[in-house]
């Protein structure tokens, strides 16, 4: 397994734990399988199963470079590859589940994906996947230069797209794709302070990213259900503070964001507190 390993032939536990989690996902659908765990319609199921892992995989691997410079782990960015192919590859396997509940009746499928708007982003989101993941090898990075920077740049509106999908899926279920929009928001603030200041934000920027994330996320959550029902949109953000009944996801986003703040003023402590090679170690991995 040469992708496992680094440059120098050493193991390395990012791709090592990135692979473990882009293989778990699968193993677990295949054990219920065997299991006859999938309910009365498993295939549809499946569709499900596999379309969640391939957002929350190419959601997870955004995250990676926020989470080398925040944590000071540069090697971090190892993981980034697998996860992004990982989440092509459910992607396609979606697709193909798709396929097979179509009764391979391609002439249906193609007709399904130009008709329905939410089948239509799916397919332009997973052709987006499969143009990223197969220029994703050294070869082809070499061959390509600059354009590979200008192509794998997309892969912020194919996230755009991925959970615009898996809201529409979803209808009014939309728990965990408001979850993901919000960390998305996040994730576009982070880079966006990064380019305007030149510099990462510190724990006053992360903590400023955070409530303004979770602030967003109650928007798009009222948003949706005042455009997909007609409810007002004050009521759902109303909601919000009734903690007794259930935890809505701006919260959740904030909870998250707020921990990213913590662990970054625990890495500044370290940082300040170590020896001098130590400190010139950290901010070589930061850079």
């Amino acid at each position: 397994m040469a992708f496992l390993r680094e440059k120098n032939g050493r193991w390395s536990p990012e791709k090592i734990a990135a692979f473990v989690v882009a293989v778990l996902p699968a193993l677990w659908l295949l054990g219920r399988f065997l299991l006859h765990d999938l309910g009365a319609r498993p295939i549809t199921e499946a569709i499900h199963f596999t379309g969640e892992w391939a957002v929350r995989l190419l959601l997870l691997s955004l995250l990676i470079s926020p989470a080398r410079r925040i944590l000071g782990a540069g090697k971090l960015i190892l993981a980034r590859r697998t996860l992004g192919v990982a989440a092509m590859a459910y992607a396609l396997l979606h697709l193909s589940l798709y396929i097979l509940d179509q009764k391979f009746n391609l002439f249906v499928v193609a007709s399904e994906i130009a008709l329905r708007f939410y089948l239509t982003i799916g397919f332009v989101a997973l052709i987006g996947l499969i143009a990223l993941g197969t220029t994703s090898f050294d070869a082809v990075i070499r061959r390509m230069g600059p354009r590979w920077n200008t192509l794998h740049r997309i892969v912020y509106g194919i996230a755009i797209l991925a959970i615009i999908h898996f809201l529409l899926q979803k209808k009014l279920e939309i728990y965990e794709p408001t979850v993901m929009a919000g960390l998305l928001l996040w994730l576009f603030g982070y880079r966006l302070w990064q380019r305007l200041a030149g510099a990462a934000p510190g724990w006053i920027g992360l903590t400023a990213l955070a409530f303004a994330s979770a602030l967003l996320t109650a928007a798009v959550e009222a948003l949706w259900f005042g455009v997909k029902t007609g409810v007002d949109p004050w009521l759902v953000l109303d909601a919000n503070w009734a903690l007794d009944i259930e935890i809505r996801p701006a919260w959740w986003v904030l909870a998250v964001t707020l921990a990213v703040v913590g662990i970054k003023l625990v890495t500044d402590f370290r940082s300040s507190s170590g020896t001098p090679r130590q400190r010139m170690s950290v901010s070589t991995a930061r850079g």
